[in-house]
């Protein structure tokens, strides 16, 4: 059995230089992905049969985070020699030979992973931004939070479909179409980061506030927002680093050799991607968690289990759904 598994080991990796820990590695995070799709479909199949004016905003979460690590978990679970020749970067111009197809194809599946990614926090920053303005700024008009999430969605996506018709047409290489998406990615990053502190201050703020008011207790949802804030900064810090030192390896390598070709070795690029990506299954595995955790709060409060307090008077239809557990602030 040993043998077998070290002769696929080494099939696998015989057209490429992926080392065996490399191949290893990327099977391990590709097998996690897959079980946070499993979970995920699993959870939007029971969110969708339950009742509620949020269940839609929760299968949206569910669905976000499906997308992703369905996504992710092709990306690793496909050997690495099917797209490239190589397991470390490497500049391919377009229409060079036949290996740039693979890179290609490689780094729009992993740009499209990041997107889905992404794309869950800013659609509790969305959520967060709307209820806030309704407690902060009553008299002014709201807009609905998911076209103003899929306006931002819909730019980023413009972002990474420029990106790639640049490659294709020979602006330039697939080392600089990393390095946008680096950039990108660096920038939303630190942007959620700022946001996310900003948010979550003023959130509690409000949750305090009402608490008092209506003899409610929060201290569940608060709970849940400092985790939130604590991990998602804690994630979008790291990812913030890690693009940044790979943007910055890039343009210091071009500026002394007017080339990135060997930019990075193996043992360099295999901490960025563990790094990366491990972090990755980590905040996705914590969103499952506090998703989970507000069917169970929202499923106590509904047999009783908060006698003696009044609940607070139904938000409007038009409003952002109630007991949202990661973004609401109604208790």
């Amino acid at each position: 059995m040993e043998n077998s598994t070290s002769t696929m080991v080494a099939d696998a990796i015989a057209t490429g230089d992926e080392t065996e820990l490399e191949y290893i590695s990327d099977v391990v995070l590709g097998v996690a992905f897959l079980i946070i799709a499993i979970v995920a479909a699993q959870r939007m199949a029971w969110s969708n049969k339950q009742d509620g004016t949020d269940t839609s905003v929760v299968t949206a979460f569910y669905s976000l985070i499906l997308c992703t690590s369905t996504i992710r978990s092709i990306w690793f679970l496909i050997p690495n020699s099917v797209f490239k020749p190589t397991y470390v970067p490497d500049a391919r111009l377009a229409f060079s030979g036949t290996s740039w197809i693979g890179v290609f194809l490689s780094e729009i599946i992993l740009s499209l992973g990041s997107l889905g990614l992404f794309s869950i926090f800013i659609l509790i920053l969305v959520y967060w931004a709307d209820i806030l303005k309704k407690y902060f700024q009553p008299g002014e008009t709201r807009s609905k939070p998911m076209k103003t999430f899929k306006k931002i969605v819909f730019f980023l996506f413009s972002v990474q479909i420029l990106n790639a018709v640049l490659f294709l047409n020979d602006v330039y290489s697939s080392e600089a179409m990393r390095l946008v998406d680096a950039i990108l990615l660096a920038s939303v990053s630190i942007i959620c980061v700022i946001e996310i502190t900003i948010f979550s201050h003023k959130f509690r703020t409000v949750l305090q506030t009402l608490g008092a008011i209506n003899q409610v207790s929060t201290e569940s949802q608060n709970k849940r927002i400092v985790w939130i804030t604590v991990t998602g900064n804690l994630f979008f810090f790291t990812r913030a680093f890690l693009e940044i030192i790979f943007t910055s390896v890039l343009i210091i390598y071009w500026h002394r050799n007017g080339n990135v070709a060997e930019t990075f070795s193996h043992k360099w690029w295999d901490v960025y991607v563990l790094i990366k990506h491990w972090s990755e299954v980590a905040i996705l595995a914590l969103m499952l968690y506090i998703l989970q955790s507000r069917f169970t709060t929202n499923n106590s409060i509904a047999t009783g289990n908060r006698d003696g307090y009044n609940q607070v008077p139904e938000a409007e239809e038009d409003d952002v759904p109630k007991n949202v557990s990661i973004g609401s602030v109604n208790v």
